[in-house]
């Protein structure tokens, strides 16, 4: 996946495409509730998100009525990349499921589809 970003001149690696990704289908949130979504470690995530803000695809915004908490969101930029992130990833997985027939791509989705029910 991340040499397919990189192929794409997209210098992302996976945890900051699943945190613009997030934000796209989600939309904002606080940073905690982000590393829960993607199931990365919360110490982590200052760091990794302030590497997305020094490159413009996101924001951190005070809440209304809470001057501590703040509100992670996607600019015009992130959400612009994001949707050029989805033709990356659906492309990656068109590749790793190329050698399956279409009756066996299917069995596979619903395979995963019960794994991810059962978490």
């Amino acid at each position: 996946m991340e040499q397919d970003l990189a192929a794409h001149g997209h210098p992302l690696n996976l945890s900051q495409f699943l945190v613009l990704r997030k934000l796209d289908l989600l939309g904002p949130m606080s940073a905690i509730d982000l590393s829960r979504a993607i199931d990365h470690n919360p110490g982590a995530m200052t760091r990794l998100l302030d590497r997305l803000e020094e490159q413009g695809y996101l924001r951190r915004a005070p809440v209304a009525g809470d001057r501590r908490a703040l509100r992670i969101e996607l600019t015009s930029a992130g959400t612009a990349l994001s949707g050029q992130l989805r033709a990356s990833a659906e492309r990656a997985a068109a590749h790793a499921l190329r050698n399956l027939t279409a009756a066996e791509r299917e069995q596979f989705v619903g395979l995963l589809e019960r794994v991810h029910a059962s978490l």
